[in-house]
């Protein structure tokens, strides 16, 4: 529960870490696992103790890795910046590293307040496993043509309604259109990277969306397919949503 903080002198500070989500249930508190947010309240409380408007700037899921999370909170503590970054990092477990942390406007909000967030989704593209990459990358041992798949992924970009490509639930209603800035599809040797920016995702958007792709490297889906499945606002069209230990939110942009 987030503790209320009452009185004035209030600062706003944007809290910026970084997380391995392989042991973790997402970010946001639930009753059935342990979460990212969580061990970092448990963590602000024992250097504040009573905090105020505790506020991330996305959703992730189980499994789902961070390279740059936000978050916005209101303390009356006196603590400097700088020292309740090194405290955060000297309470955090292993898997999480507070990585920055300043002082803000005080209508400033860690999620309404971002203008576009970044993803990648890593896939390890050989015939043999990467024993370190277990669940930090999807195993993927059939052969990739990046250039298909980056030519393919350029139909996701502009402004779009990607209800084809959301897991519809209670959280998701409204407008469902989103402006995807970019998509690339890149290969690294054996490692293949998917990166896509927009102004904000639906639920499971960018695992379904690169699961499409990789329906399109199958054979499944035709390449030029992609403006089809949007203009059908239909799930069952796109293709399976990816594993979730291959991406990344990779940068959050204010």
């Amino acid at each position: 529960m987030q503790h209320i903080l009452c009185g004035e002198n209030l600062r706003n500070l944007l809290i910026t870490i970084s997380y391995d989500g392989k042991q973790f249930h997402g970010w946001q508190i639930q009753k059935n696992g342990i979460t990212v947010q969580e061990v970092f309240q448990n963590a602000l409380t024992k250097i504040v103790g009573e905090y105020r408007d505790l506020k991330g700037c996305s959703r992730t899921d189980s499994g789902v890795h961070a390279l740059m999370y936000c978050i916005s909170v209101k303390i009356s503590h006196p603590i400097e910046p700088v020292r309740l970054k090194a405290a955060l990092n000297r309470w955090l477990p292993n898997t999480v590293a507070c990585v920055d942390c300043v002082q803000v406007s005080d209508d400033f909000h860690a999620r309404y307040d971002c203008k576009s967030k970044q993803y990648k989704y890593k896939i390890w593209n050989s015939d043999t496993r990467n024993p370190f990459l277990n669940g930090y990358a999807l195993f993927y041992p059939y052969k990739l043509d990046v250039n298909l798949l980056n030519k393919s992924a350029q139909d996701y970009v502009g402004k779009h309604n990607f209800t084809s490509f959301c897991t519809l639930d209670k959280r998701e209603i409204g407008d469902m259109c989103r402006d995807v800035k970019r998509f690339n599809v890149e290969r690294d040797g054996d490692l293949v990277v998917m990166t896509v920016e927009a102004d904000g995702f639906l639920y499971n958007m960018v695992r379904i969306m690169v699961g499409t792709l990789l329906e399109i490297a199958q054979g499944k889906i035709s390449p030029d397919a992609i403006p089809e499945i949007i203009i059908k606002q239909d799930r069952s069209y796109a293709g399976a949503t990816a594993q979730a230990c291959g991406l990344y939110l990779d940068k959050v942009n204010y």
